[in-house]
C-alpha cells in the first residue's frame, strides 16, 4: 500500500442526509415524490446528474441537457445553504486522515461537485492533507466506473517525485457497492465503512468495518498486502 482514496460523501461526511434532502426538495418542486427509503435504495452512489437523470428516467419525464443542467443547479444551491448550517464529518474521520496523510499520499475521488467538497474540508480542517481531489466536473463516467478512481490516481502520480504509483498500490475506502465495484474495476484494494449500507450489502469489499474511528491503516496494510 502506498496511497490512499478516499470516497467523500459516506466516508469522510455524513453528508447522505442533506444530498437526499436537496435532491426530495428539488424533485417535488417538479411533481416527482422521493422517499428516504428509495433514494437509498436506489440512488446512492449516483453523482447528482445520475440521480436526476434517474429519477426523469423512472417517472418517464423529458430529459434533456437544460432541464437536467436546471435541476442540478436547483439541488446544488439547496445543498450548499443546508452543509453551511451543519458540522457533517464522521467521528474520527479527523485522527484517521491526519494519521493516513503523515504516512501516505491521499486523494478523493469522488460524485460530489467540488465546491461542496472543499466547503466541507476546509471547515474541517481537512483540506491541505489532501494532495489531489477528483470530483464530478473532472470524468465523463461516474461510478461503478473506475473513471473516478483512475483519475484520482493520476492526479496523485502528477504530485509524486518517487516511481509511479499504480492501481495495486492504492486502498481505497468506500460506503457503497458501486463505489466499490468501480474501485475493483480500477485494480484498487477496497476497504468497505457501514456508514450507510450494511456489511451484506458491501460484501464484495477486501475488507468491512463498521467506521474509520475504529479502523486500524497498519493493520489494513498487513492484511491486505501480506509479504
Amino acid at each position: 500500500m502506498r496511497a490512499v482514496i478516499f470516497d467523500f460523501d459516506g466516508v469522510i461526511a455524513d453528508t447522505e442526509p442533506l444530498h437526499f434532502e436537496g435532491l426530495r426538495r428539488t424533485l417535488a418542486a417538479i411533481g416527482i415524490p422521493l422517499t428516504e427509503s428509495d433514494y437509498y435504495a436506489n440512488y446512492l452512489g449516483f453523482d447528482d446528474r445520475g440521480c436526476i437523470l434517474e429519477a426523469l428516467r423512472v417517472n418517464h419525464r423529458p430529459s434533456t441537457d437544460a432541464i437536467v443542467q436546471d435541476l442540478m443547479q436547483q439541488k446544488a444551491v439547496a445543498y450548499l445553504a443546508s452543509i453551511r448550517d451543519h458540522l457533517v464529518i464522521f467521528p474520527g474521520v479527523k485522527e484517521f486522515v491526519k494519521e493516513a496523510a503523515a504516512a501516505y499520499p491521499i486523494a478523493i475521488a469522488s460524485g460530489a461537485l467540488r465546491p461542496e467538497i472543499e466547503l466541507i474540508l476546509e471547515q474541517a480542517d481537512l483540506r491541505k492533507a489532501f494532495c489531489h481531489i477528483t470530483s464530478a466536473e473532472d470524468v465523463t463516467r461516474s461510478k461503478p466506473n473506475p473513471e473516478p478512481f483512475l483519475h484520482a490516481l493520476a492526479g496523485v502520480n502528477r504530485q509524486q517525485a518517487s516511481p509511479t504509483l499504480t492501481p495495486n498500490n492504492c486502498l481505497v475506502i468506500e460506503d457503497s457497492l458501486p463505489g466499490i465495484r468501480a474501485a475493483k474495476a480500477a485494480g484498487m484494494k477496497v476497504l468497505a465503512v457501514t456508514n450507510t449500507h450494511t456489511v451484506q450489502d458491501l460484501h464484495e469489499a477486501d475488507a468491512i468495518s463498521p467506521n474509520l474511528r475504529e479502523t486500524r491503516l497498519a493493520e489494513l496494510r498487513t492484511r491486505l498486502w501480506p509479504s
